[in-house]
């Protein structure tokens, strides 16, 4: 899949058994980031993944696999390299409350862990987006 548009589902047309989505995306997909913050100190080659959706009444599992090719600026002797880096995570959505009142409520760990989704779409880039910024060395070294 290398469309980000495919990203997109309908909530309700995930099926309980789970939805296979596979992705393979390169840096023309990763280019428009750089454009919107250039700071960001690395640029993705290459990304590969498998991602199962599931839901589970009102709630989505989102289960996958990210493979990438990082380009990364060296720490140290700022010299550009290339390293690979992989990753599995598991997010649970869950429908988006009402709008919060005035009154502050404290977050359970629990409640940390949540994340939550709007309307009747789910949209994947964002989920993404994170997961690939999530792979990135806080301080890359080539070497």
């Amino acid at each position: 899949m290398t469309a980000t548009n495919a990203w997109r589902f309908q909530i309700r047309a995930i099926p309980h058994t789970g939805k296979e989505v596979k992705l393979e995306v390169g840096w023309e997909w990763f280019a428009p980031w750089v454009e919107d913050d250039p700071a960001l100190g690395f640029a993705v080659q290459a990304l590969k993944g498998d991602i199962t959706l599931a839901r589970h009444a009102q709630e989505v599992l989102v289960r996958g696999h990210l493979q990438a090719q990082l380009e990364l600026t060296c720490s140290r002797c700022l010299k550009i390299f290339v390293q690979p880096a992989a990753a599995d995570f598991d997010l649970l959505l869950a429908p988006a409350p009402g709008p919060a009142g005035p009154a502050e409520e404290e977050l359970s760990a629990a409640d940390l862990d949540q994340d939550y989704y709007t309307g009747d779409t789910l949209d994947l880039e964002p989920i993404i987006r994170e997961q690939v910024v999530l792979l990135a060395p806080a301080k890359p070294l080539c070497a």
